[in-house]
């Protein structure tokens, strides 16, 4: 037999692992894995091409969207500044006057605080009565007067008292001393309904497209019906500057895309109707870059190229090792693993192997079994842990109710000792004071300062009698006098009560009291009480009227009972305190501070509460909760 050489045995050694069951794996797994990235990269590429070009006209036409959207958020500033400006007090009627000094106090602070750069007042002969202009980087206002603008479409068609489909309200864009502008006017009426006038307000085009430029994060162009261009934030003009210019529509107004080259880039615009008012005005146009999209498609190809390039070599790599005997039995524990994380403990790797394989495998069911017991004890502790929070949560509410009720019940018993103790040392002394100053008042030819006197000395011993009076009240709370009865009839006893007081303060009162009888067990006298001073509180809280509603509703055992205002409501700091003897919010001589004490007192007996809930400028709910049945021995508790 010949030998062969040594050169031919290296070779057979270097290729023998690719003649068996792993080379039978490997050669097939990267034919096919080179195959599959060849025609991922052509596809990918493909579409993200094909994806560049669709996200940027998608964004193109969200920044129209945008752009034309902006334009309708002006115009209804522009809506809601001229009411503002039309119904404030004075305005009307200084127009009629031609008072441009009281039309400067009252418009020039509007005008900065809302920013319009353009408020003008004209009278009904079509001469300008005061003009205000906003210019940019000026300290102050720019004061204009007698100008004729009798020819201003605007002017004219608000003169003429006709209104249009949208109202009495026009808008148009107009050529104003600081350029093109939007313009918006409105008539002034006086309270009679006479028109006094024409109040315009305007922004410039420079600042519309400034300001929606950031919004819509593209250039803008703004052209005038004829297609001429009246604004742009694009930079100095260029050559291609005379294609931003479109001709006018034959028919109805629709929108135009255009491809320009600005600066030495190509650009891409799109121009929609510039809509105001519901008429189209002139157009709006969105400008974006488009050169950057044959440079995306380089850079994309390239670098996706690149990464399926990697990711094959890699998936080569991985398959290779993964193709080795020892991938099955870790590939195995890797997803029993996965199991015990996501909280399946019962697994076992059913692997007995002498190996070290074989040795990670005990070490796993080993480790399986201690997270199982101790998993178990974990569950067991939590749950109990669990139960115990509960029932301090609860034993910690119930604590708190205790302590503020008890807290309340010193305060009222303090107060009702120093009253007993002291009104009727005062009462007397007070009446005194009355009957003598009311005497002495009846004497003629008494000197106006001993008359001014005695009558602030009656009006005092008067109140301080009241406060004494309630103080009295206050002390002597008698006991409930219980029987079942519907809660709803009090209410609506109360309410009789208080019509004439609810009338009188222009109180719409609104009830929401359920169709059948809510039978509890109470004092309706005392209840009755509660509710009169609830509702005075509430009329008292709306100076300029408001509405009160009154709620009933019964649920697991309770009765619920709100009391509910639009008034001025109480500051966060006062809700704590407002049930305190002799505190109040009410101004000066309004109130003794009793009243909700009393009321608190009552509930209290009733074995019920009373909770307020209040917010600034909102106003003001306190619900009542009381018991359906009161308990039937021993006596009910302050």
């Amino acid at each position: 037999m010949l030998n062969e050489p040594p050169s031919s045995n290296a070779i057979k050694k270097y290729f023998n692992p690719l003649a068996g069951l792993q080379g039978k794996l490997i050669v097939p797994y990267v034919l096919l894995t080179l195959l599959l990235a060849m025609v991922g990269i052509f596809v990918v590429t493909r579409l993200v091409t094909s994806s560049i070009r669709e996200r940027f006209v998608n964004q193109l036409f969200e920044a129209s969207r945008v752009a034309s959207d902006g334009i309708v958020r002006l115009e209804r500033a522009h809506l809601e500044t001229l009411r503002l400006m039309a119904f404030t007090v004075g305005v009307p009627e200084a127009a009629a006057r031609g008072d441009a000094g009281a039309l400067q106090e009252l418009l020039a602070p509007l005008a900065q605080n809302h920013g319009q750069e353009l408020v003008s007042v004209i009278g009904l002969d079509g001469r300008e009565v005061l003009t205000l202009v906003q210019q940019p980087g000026a300290a102050g206002l720019l004061v204009s007067q007698g100008g004729d603008f009798s020819r201003l479409d605007l002017v004219a068609q608000t003169l003429s008292g006709k209104p249009d489909a949208q109202g009495d309200k026009f808008a148009a864009l107009a050529e104003t001393s600081s350029g093109p502008a939007l313009i918006t006017s409105a008539p002034l009426r006086q309270e009679d309904g006479q028109l006094a006038g024409v109040l315009l307000i305007g922004t410039s085009l420079n600042t519309i497209a400034n300001d929606i430029r950031t919004q819509a994060l593209a250039d803008l162009v703004l052209l005038d019906p004829d297609g001429s261009l009246l604004a742009t934030t694009l930079a100095e003009p260029d050559e291609g500057y005379a294609l931003l210019e479109i001709a006018p529509s034959d028919g109805q107004a629709q929108a135009q895309t255009r491809n320009l080259r600005l600066y030495g880039r190509d650009f891409q615009i799109v121009y929609n109707p510039l809509i105001i008012r519901q008429q189209p005005r002139g157009w709006l146009g969105v400008v974006m870059p488009s050169s950057y999209i044959v440079t995306t498609e380089a850079t994309s190809r390239d670098l996706f190229s690149l990464l399926f390039t990697l990711g094959t070599a890699a998936i080569i790599l991985v398959g290779y090792l993964l193709s080795r005997s020892i991938a099955r039995p870790i590939l195995h524990l890797r997803s029993l693993s996965k199991a015990v994380a996501s909280g399946d403990l019962d697994q076992s790797s059913g692997l007995r192997r002498s190996d070290e394989i074989g040795e990670l495998a005990e070490a796993f069911d080993q480790m399986t079994g201690h997270l199982r017991e101790r998993t178990a004890e974990a569950a067991r502790l939590y749950a109990e842990t669990l139960q115990r929070n509960r029932e301090l949560a609860d034993i910690n509410e119930r604590l708190k109710a205790t302590q503020a009720q008890l807290i309340q019940s010193e305060k009222l018993a303090a107060i009702g000792q120093l009253t007993a103790g002291i009104v009727h040392d005062v009462k007397n002394p007070l009446a005194v004071i009355m009957g003598m100053t009311e005497f002495l008042l009846g004497e003629e030819n008494l000197d106006p300062t001993a008359q001014h006197g005695l009558r602030v000395m009656n009006e005092s011993a008067t109140k301080a009698n009241r406060i004494v009076s309630d103080l009295l009240k206050f002390a002597r709370q008698s006991a409930p006098e219980m029987s079942t009865g519907d809660l709803r009839e009090t209410i609506e006893a109360s309410l009789r009560m208080c019509d004439y007081l609810t009338r009188k303060a222009h109180v719409q009162v609104v009830k929401d009291l359920p169709p059948e009888p809510v039978q509890v067990t109470y004092d309706p006298q005392q209840i009755e009480q509660v509710l009169i001073n609830l509702i005075h509180n509430a009329v008292q809280a709306m100076p300029d009227g408001g509405t009160l509603r009154v709620n009933l509703a019964a649920d697991q055992g309770a009765a619920a009972l709100a009391v509910q205002d639009t008034g001025s409501g109480i500051a966060a700091e006062h809700l704590g305190r407002i049930f305190d003897p002799f505190f109040t919010t009410k101004p000066e001589g309004e109130g003794t501070g009793l009243g909700l004490s009393l009321s608190h007192g009552i509930i209290a007996v009733h074995r019920g509460r009373i909770e307020v809930q209040s917010a600034l400028g909102q106003g003001t709910t306190f619900t009542i909760l009381l018991p359906m049945q009161q308990p039937e021995t021993g006596e009910a508790s302050g």
